[in-house]
């Protein structure tokens, strides 16, 4: 048997094997490539076609993960160094309903909200909400309990509200929090414009709007008794042609839209998701 000669011919064999496969990879990757381009020029043309303006930040996170956490239970010890309030605990020690027993003005001197004073000053780890909205027809602020950076989109387990009076004053307060915190199963998101042409090309973003703000938050995926899973959301921000603004949720991961349909009796309830 002649080795040097084996030996080339095996040399040629892989090298051919090689170049095949290095050629396939090559043009996988282009074509992947090329399938991402149009995929976005596409989206690009559907909104100009629309007339929808979007001016969305390019420093954006492109991956996350799921978390999960439990429900928070108070102890009368831990809320023993709230002043100027009285506290009962409801729902199994779950909910802090509070009253205040001192005049807090929800105003500062300039008519501006200060409710970063009270978070730090009044309420039980008030850093780790963020305001949502103020509703000055009906007298109260929702904030939602952030993980990581994140808000926590409408879960009542996850909720702070505040109430004033007409003399301008913060009656009280409701509470609910999330503990426990673990990240899992981290995924590459949906671009910020990609989930804004979903939207687009389901219907839920009209014509001659502008897309003010694309944020990532999350929202609840799966709910147990005591534990509950949440899934990277994005919440598009949009300006109505006519000035009123509406608030867009899509699953960051999976492109699921999101609908939040709110019961009168409660503050929020859990999502909708829109089935493809």
């Amino acid at each position: 048997m002649d080795w040097n000669k084996t030996k080339t011919i095996f040399i040629v064999v892989f090298s051919i094997l090689n170049i095949f496969l290095y050629t396939l990879y090559f043009k996988q990757r282009s074509d992947a490539q090329n399938v991402a381009l149009i995929g976005r020029t596409s989206i690009e043309e559907v909104l100009k076609q629309d007339n929808i303006t979007y001016d969305i930040p390019q420093n954006v996170k492109t991956k996350s993960s799921y978390i999960s956490a439990k429900i928070a239970t108070f102890t009368k010890d831990e809320l023993e160094g709230l002043k100027d309030q009285s506290i009962m605990l409801l729902e199994n020690d779950t909910t802090i309903q509070a009253k205040l027993t001192a005049d807090l003005a929800v105003k500062d001197a300039n008519k501006k909200y200060q409710f970063e004073h009270f978070l730090a000053n009044y309420v039980y780890a008030g850093n780790e909400y963020t305001l949502w909205e103020v509703n000055e027809t009906e007298q109260k602020a929702v904030f939602f309990q952030v993980a990581g950076e994140e808000p926590i989109y409408f879960s009542p387990n996850a909720m702070l509200t505040v109430y004033w009076n007409d003399e301008g004053n913060i009656t009280g307060y409701t509470q609910k929090m999330l503990k426990s915190f673990s990240n899992y199963n981290h995924k590459d998101l949906l671009t910020p414009v990609e989930a804004v042409g979903s939207l687009v090309t389901r219907g839920y973003v009209k014509p001659d709007s502008k897309v003010r703000e694309v944020k990532l938050g999350y929202s609840t995926l799966v709910q147990l008794q005591e534990t509950q899973v949440f899934a990277p959301t994005w919440n598009v921000h949009v300006e109505l042609k006519d000035g009123e603004m509406e608030d867009h949720f899509i699953n960051a991961i999976e492109g699921k839209v999101i609908e939040f349909h709110l019961d009168p009796s409660q503050e929020t309830e859990d999502p909708e998701v829109e089935e493809e």
